[in-house]
């Protein structure tokens, strides 16, 4: 009975031990990745002249939604140049899982499904990083 213990005891333990993952085989949940998208304005809303009514609400969702998304740590960055017309160019750094998160994410922005602005998708590493306080 004595043999019968001790066998068991070492056969669960042999067991615990290659079903138990080691700390150096664990699974680390996956970094996002970080990207960056240039947008750009359609030529007809060059002159300030053009805008209508609806561009000007489809850029409120457009800065909501970038609002929204710095609250959910997704943004990084966002701004614009201060130059006017064809020079003027706007930038997104944000944080997504894979390339189609990140595409989904910039397709889904209301100022470039709503045809105000093109965008063009880059992968990005933010190198240095000033922290507010």
């Amino acid at each position: 009975m004595k043999s019968f213990f001790f066998d068991f005891v070492i056969a669960t333990a042999g067991v615990l031990v290659l079903v138990q993952p080691l700390p150096a085989q664990e699974s680390q949940p996956e970094k996002p990745k970080q990207f960056i998208y240039v947008l750009r304005f359609v030529p007809r809303l060059y002159a300030d002249a053009n805008w209508t009514a609806e561009d000007k609400n489809v850029l409120q969702r457009h800065f909501a939604r970038f609002q929204d998304a710095i609250k959910a740590g997704q943004l990084i960055l966002a701004g614009r140049t201060s130059e006017s017309g064809d020079k003027t160019f706007g930038i997104a750094i944000f944080q997504a899982k894979d390339e189609a998160a990140a595409r989904k994410f910039m397709e889904e922005d209301p100022a470039v499904a709503g045809g105000l602005m093109t965008a063009e998708l880059h992968p990005f590493t933010v190198a240095l990083e000033h922290k507010n306080p």
